[in-house]
């Protein structure tokens, strides 16, 4: 940075600041000479030292993080794939139900346990659906309480009213979600995305604030739902990857700091049968619509598992105290990959939901082009994804 002033009031500064020279006597004078020599003897050995041994400190810097590097890469070949093996072992042990998400579902495995219910969701028609299927399965009393948890007023209600008619809350499962289709530069207004930050990540936190000190006299459980999408790249899904990575990294935080006055599992789903997999999603616009030719591009050939298997398996989990429910269990294979060969997923991933190989559709992804293959369809997707029964609402 170079500053300019005028001549003048230069010349006044170095006039006022220059120091005036002193008269010393000879005894003083040599005293000075001699601490000066002291000095500059000092400087030239340090000068020498540092020539001396900044190469080699360097060298042992260089050689400290080859070795740090190779000892990482002996932990990653020798301990992860035993480890790994070892808990898709005891997990395919445990529980070979495979994976999908709804919360309703949810709520049915809940109620054949003898479970108490809350249910908590903006259409009124459909939770009295539920309640009544609940009711019929085993739960002795359905609450329906109509409510958006993107509101804090509203979840502050609905906790305050669940504990006003049950008398206590031992389980919080917040599922709460919606989907986002479109690449980040085809977005004219990013602010049309703030509802799916609201709903993914503030619908999670909002209930979990106003339940903890609920659960903390029961010593109960927070249940969160994210996605597989909280830990891997999925291409055109810019917004929502960002709010179930959010979610996931909250309960993660959460968990430490609450210790075990309150227990948190994660469920981690990978593609399921739901609405969202029917195709219900949030376009660049900003407007919610079912659109199939984009849930394709996406999804691609990857299998969505029948939703009541997984909420089986996922309820069973919960019950045992796991902290994380990888749904199906090969997708923590793909976690593996993302911590070790972070350019290999994104490579793949980018080559299955955004290349088209020339197709003038954006949604004739390389995925597309493989689902659209003979007989693929039928293996991958259920009826259920083939022919959806659902209004974007």
């Amino acid at each position: 940075m170079a500053v300019s002033m005028p001549s003048r009031l230069s010349t006044r500064l170095l006039h006022r600041t220059a120091p005036q020279r002193r008269i010393l006597p000879a005894s003083c004078r040599h005293i000075c000479n001699a601490g000066a020599q002291v000095r500059r003897r000092r400087d030239t050995h340090c000068k020498k030292y540092l020539s001396a041994r900044t190469p080699m400190t360097m060298l042992m810097g260089r050689l400290a993080g080859v070795a740090l590097q190779l000892a990482l890469a002996a932990l990653l070949v020798l301990f992860l794939p035993p480890y790994y093996v070892y808990r898709l072992t005891a997990s395919f042990l445990g529980s070979v139900f495979p994976d999908s998400v709804s919360g309703k579902h949810l709520a049915y495995e809940y109620a054949k346990r003898g479970a108490s219910l809350a249910l908590v969701a903006r259409r009124e028609a459909s939770l009295r659906e539920v309640a009544d299927h609940a009711s019929a399965l085993g739960s002795p009393s359905v609450l329906v309480l109509p409510a958006d948890v993107s509101k804090p007023d509203d979840c502050r209600k609905f906790i305050d009213d669940t504990v006003a008619y049950f008398g206590r809350l031992d389980h919080l499962v917040n599922n709460a979600s919606i989907w986002q289709v479109c690449k980040f530069q085809e977005v004219e207004d990013v602010n049309y995305f703030r509802t799916l930050m609201d709903i993914n990540f503030w619908g999670h936190v909002y209930p979990t604030r106003y339940a903890i000190p609920h659960l903390k006299k029961t010593h109960g459980r927070i249940v969160g739902v994210t996605s597989n999408s909280s830990y891997i790249f999925i291409g055109r899904n810019t917004f929502y990857n960002a709010s179930k990575a959010a979610a996931l990294n909250f309960y993660d935080t959460l968990r430490m700091e609450l210790g075990g006055e309150v227990r948190i599992t994660e469920i981690v789903p990978g593609v399921v049968e739901s609405e969202i997999t029917k195709g219900k999603m949030l376009t660049k616009e900003g407007e919610m619509k079912v659109d199939q030719d984009e849930r394709d591009a996406i999804l691609g050939p990857t299998p969505a598992e029948p939703v009541a298997a997984f909420a089986k398996t996922a309820v069973k989990d919960v019950c045992r105290g796991q902290r994380y429910v990888f749904e199906p269990r090969w997708y923590m294979a793909v976690y593996l990959f993302r911590v070790c060969f972070p350019e290999i997923l994104a490579w793949s991933s980018r080559l299955l939901t955004v290349k088209t190989l020339g197709r003038p559709a954006t949604t004739d992804t390389v995925g597309r082009q493989i689902l659209d293959m003979p007989g693929v369809r039928w293996l991958t997707q259920t009826a259920s994804l083939r022919s959806p029964e659902i209004q974007a609402r």
